[in-house]
């Protein structure tokens, strides 16, 4: 409640009735989906897993996933000190339609993600044989950000310091549907991009890499 009305004070107005609030959860809610579409956003990463059931081809993952990131077989899971795993190898939809016995058994060592609108669903390549049925398919993948709220009653789904550009996104948004506030929304719209930015800034893997050329020939 507090950050609506700090938006709505933003935008030059005043938050009077619960259709101000209902309204803001609403830009709140498209705006989330907005940054989701920005780039990765590093809190919304979860490891999950299920396990191999022997001859299945497809299985049917959260409907709240929006991708994988990677992906791992996992031998023995329930044995700490015998686990092992092993890379699986993501592939396209065109590679995955090439393959002739698509219930061919064996090691999974590919997988298809088909981004169904319910939910997605994997496609593994060959499929678990009975030696594999208690392997998981370990994966990390981007969840959709926890929307407001019916009532507004949820906490946004943000880090601490994602709040300023939460509070300027959010004012840019309301002033779009209030003619009364059509004078600021260029001003808005520069500070919501450049907190974003800020905050995008540090929400970034910061682990080294280093690239190495393949020169075989000169």
């Amino acid at each position: 409640n507090e950050m609506a009305e700090e938006a709505f004070e933003r935008a030059g107005l005043e938050m009077r009735s619960g259709y101000d609030l209902r309204t803001a959860r609403r830009s709140l809610n498209l705006m989330g989906l907005e940054w989701q579409n920005r780039g990765l956003n590093l809190w919304c990463i979860e490891e999950k897993n299920f396990t191999f059931t022997e001859g299945t081809e497809t299985y049917t993952l959260d409907a709240d996933t929006l991708d994988i990131l990677e992906a791992v077989v996992r031998t023995d899971p329930a044995n700490a000190t015998l686990q092992i795993d092993t890379s699986i190898a993501r592939v396209s939809p065109v590679t995955y339609a090439q393959v002739p016995d698509k219930l061919d058994k064996g090691r999974p060592n590919q997988y298809w993600i088909d981004r169904q609108q319910s939910a997605p669903v994997i496609h593994v390549y060959p499929t678990a044989s009975s030696e594999f049925t208690s392997a998981q398919f370990v994966y990390w993948r981007i969840r959709r950000m926890t929307d407001a709220g019916s009532k507004g009653s949820n906490n946004y789904d943000i880090p601490v310091l994602f709040l300023p550009a939460m509070t300027a996104g959010l004012a840019y948004h309301i002033a779009l549907k209030k003619p009364e506030a059509a004078a600021r929304v260029p001003l808005l719209k520069s500070d919501y991009e450049e907190q974003f930015e800020l905050a995008a800034e540090q929400n970034r893997v910061k682990a080294p890499f280093r690239f190495v050329p393949f020169a075989e020939y000169y």
